[in-house]
Parts: C-alpha cells; structure tokens; sequence
C-alpha cells in the first residue's frame, strides 16, 4: 500500500467534545439545512421564513459533517441578499436553542 505507516496516524482532535453554543448577532440568521448541494453549499430554510443558498466557510469544510435537518448559524450577506455564509452548526444530540 502506498503512502507508509504515517499516512495511519490522522490527526489528534477531540471530535467527542461538545462545540459551544454560539448565539446569533447582528447580521446572523438561525437555519434549518433543507438540502446538500455539493461544492460546499447547502440550502436552508431561515427561521425568518427564507430560503437561502449557503457557503460553508473553510474552517468547517472538512471538519464539521453537515447533514440534512441540522441547525446552522447563518451569516447574512449585505452584497448577495440570497447566499450567504454557514457560521456554525449544532449536531442533532446537543441541547436545543
């Protein structure tokens, strides 16, 4: 097999600790992922009522899995009313808003 015994090491990141809860600000949206699209997009469905295009931002990308019916933290964009930026994302099992 290709790449040698370090290619099994990974990296040591505690994947069990629990995110804090980060609360909405100005200009953040609370969301509901309708749908993965790929190309590290996904669209959700506001709790203001709007459906928006969504960006996962880099520093989530590989990290943090995304599924369908997740609550995300949403970035609003003043430039691009319908697409905006993922900021953060509660899993499933943690505590509710």
């Amino acid at each position: 097999m290709p790449g040698g015994k370090n290619r099994r090491r990974g990296k040591n990141e505690n994947e069990s600790e629990k995110r804090e809860l980060v609360f909405k600000e100005d200009g953040q949206e609370y969301a509901q992922v309708i749908k993965m699209l790929g190309n590290g997009r996904l669209e959700a469905m506001c709790f203001d009522g709007t459906k928006r295009l969504c960006h996962i931002r880099g520093k989530l990308r590989k990290k943090v899995w995304i599924n369908t019916s997740d609550i995300i933290l949403v970035g609003l964009r003043d430039y691009q009313v319908k697409q905006n930026a993922l900021v953060s994302l509660w899993s499933s099992d943690s505590d509710s808003l």
